[in-house]
């Protein structure tokens, strides 16, 4: 189809909003403003080290270094979104609480979270980064009220989710949304400033040859992950009988956004690094609208355990383990981790080597 012709993200959300002839027309207001703020995040994203941003000298509430594109991509989607009265309040990696919204803005019946800027370590190397974002239903006494919002109006489980998605800054920057209607792709045309649906029904095949994992972390993983690996890493040989190819971009939207395009699976499990803690993502900003937009498109995700989209937040800030991708591998997973697990540690008198040698 002849680029004039693809549907812009203002065109497809009025068409999904016809399916539902009561809607206000808020929730695609809220969506359009969180992509504007993506495309001004992009902007700066592509001047790289040129861009004149003061370094923001500060760690975040997990104890990580603020860098300053972190800083300031979470400016951006606050002010591009706090000021339109469609959101009761919002949540960020980025700060320790709950952003409310001004006094002198009205305030409206959704919450957002996100991720301002998703593998931003890698930026000095010019690895492809992003943006995630959920959006969520505040509860009806927060929109009663109007009175603040507080961490506990935020925990709520992955399937509450009214909208989800994550912008994508590579060599081009793409838009990847789901309402809750299958996922879609959006590129942006430079020229334009437009997004255009480049991809209008995003699927994620059952079955695939690829995985993704930190494998400098395996002297860690539970026996589960490991025997997954392993018979991956067997190939043809091995009880799989066939052939593995191993991917590890350390940026999470890059590797979703790998498998909505060709499938695989991802892998960031629980494992006994820091045994206090269940996982390494963020429930509430990066497992929780991934895994949405992974079931919206045929995939699956998953703790290893149970449905991602079933875990009830406790915390703003929650980690969780989190594989996902291609159905029938994330099930496979799950199968291993429901199985009986054996000690793996030989036992001097019945190991494989007989106390009887020739």
């Amino acid at each position: 189809m002849p680029l004039s012709k693809l549907p812009t993200l203002t065109q497809y959300l009025i068409d999904q909003r016809r399916r539902f002839p009561q809607a206000s027309g808020e929730l695609n207001a809220l969506i359009l403003d969180v992509s504007i703020a993506c495309k001004a995040i992009a902007r700066t994203v592509a001047f790289g080290s040129l861009a004149d941003i003061a370094s923001a000298g500060s760690v975040n509430v997990q104890g990580e270094e603020q860098k300053p594109l972190d800083v300031a991509s979470n400016e951006m989607l606050m002010r591009q979104t706090e000021w339109s009265g469609h959101l009761a309040g919002m949540a960020s990696e980025e700060m320790d609480s709950p952003y409310q919204i001004p006094g002198e803005y009205p305030r409206g019946k959704y919450l957002l979270v996100f991720d301002p800027l998703d593998g931003s370590s890698n930026i000095d190397v010019n690895v492809s980064v992003g943006t995630i974002f959920s959006i969520l239903r505040a509860p009806q006494d927060v929109i009663d009220s109007g009175r603040d919002v507080t961490d506990e109006d935020f925990f709520q489980p992955g399937s509450t989710q009214v909208a989800a998605g994550y912008a994508l800054y590579g060599p081009t920057t793409m838009l990847v949304l789901t309402v809750g209607n299958g996922v879609v792709g959006f590129t942006l045309d430079p020229n334009l400033g437009e997004y255009k649906l480049t991809h209008p029904n995003i699927q994620v095949p059952e079955d695939t040859k690829e995985f993704a994992i930190n494998s400098s972390n395996s002297r860690f993983w539970e026996a589960p992950v490991k025997r997954y690996v392993d018979e991956c890493l067997a190939g043809k040989t091995g009880p799989r009988g066939k052939d593995f190819n191993m991917r590890w971009i350390a940026s999470m939207v890059a590797e979703a956004h790998r498998i909505l395009m060709r499938g695989g699976v991802f892998m960031y499990p629980r494992d006994t690094k820091e045994p206090t803690k269940a996982g390494r993502l963020r429930l509430l900003y990066e497992a929780c609208p991934i895994g949405f937009i992974m079931e919206q498109a045929g995939g699956r995700a998953s703790t290893g355990r149970e449905p991602i989209l079933g875990v009830p937040p406790n915390a703003l800030h929650q980690r969780i383990g989190l594989v996902f991708g291609s159905r029938n591998e994330v099930e496979r997973i799950e199968r291993y981790h429901a199985e009986p697990q054996h000690n793996d540690s030989p036992i001097p008198l019945f190991s494989d080597r007989s106390l009887f040698r020739d």
